[in-house]
């Protein structure tokens, strides 16, 4: 198990002042709160302050599919041709973000008109909500695909290791250990957990990072020590 030491406080607690808000997740205001009341803060406190945990639940999973789609002269809609599996996956009612290949910083916002199988690709329309204000033609399309609901956790929680995704899980308050687990579709916000974890199981999200960090800080000290003692 591993125990956030209180070397990384003063980062865990910076680092908190940045995440704070996260929408849907356990941010332990009420800890911020009383711990304010103090002289001082304790390592249990610490812990408190700067993550934000989830629970491994059934969540909607959702996934884009991306493609280049041209707008009409009237500059409402936008078709596009896509092709293979992700043609199947096609539906009208669907979202659309569409933004220009050079600025990404002007998203539009459409859904899907139409989607009809063709003997190459499904041809896509999709309606425009507003008005581009751009005189581009050419625009990249990403249209939101809901896969249902499946056992997932936020994307941010997992920790890539070649080829090994890791997270790590709350054992009880302040006490936190590292879990392997395999994955499945990762989505915009949710990644599906095929195996290593149950629902419920209380997850880390943000502050992960530093929670690895210190565990692999531990080891590397315990490996020392154990090669020091083999000298001796």
């Amino acid at each position: 198990m591993t125990r956030v030491s209180g070397a990384w406080r003063v980062a865990l607690l910076g680092f908190a002042a940045a995440a704070a808000g996260a929408a849907g997740a356990q941010t332990f205001r009420s800890h911020t709160r009383d711990a304010a009341t103090d002289q001082g803060i304790s390592e249990e406190q610490a812990v408190e302050l700067t993550l934000t945990l989830v629970e491994a639940a059934r969540t909607q999973v959702q996934t884009w599919v991306r493609t280049a789609g041209a707008l009409d002269e009237s500059g409402t809609t936008l078709t596009a041709c896509v092709r293979g599996a992700d043609g199947a996956l096609i539906e009208t009612g669907q979202r659309v973000r569409a933004f220009s290949p050079d600025s990404k910083s002007s998203v539009y916002q459409a859904r899907v008109t139409r989607a009809d199988a063709g003997p190459d690709c499904v041809l896509v329309e999709a309606r425009l909500a507003g008005p581009t204000y751009r005189e581009t033609r050419t625009y990249v399309m990403e249209i939101i695909v809901d896969r249902g609901e499946r056992l997932a956790i936020p994307n941010e929680a997992i920790i890539e290791e070649g080829d090994r995704q890791v997270v790590y899980v709350q054992m009880h308050p302040g006490h936190y250990v590292p879990q392997d687990i395999h994955t499945g579709l990762k989505g915009e916000l949710y990644t599906e957990v095929l195996d290593g974890l149950a629902e419920g199981a209380q997850v880390v999200t943000i502050g992960s990072f530093f929670i690895d960090a210190d565990h692999k800080l531990k080891a590397t000290d315990q490996d020392a020590m154990s090669d020091a003692h083999q000298h001796h």
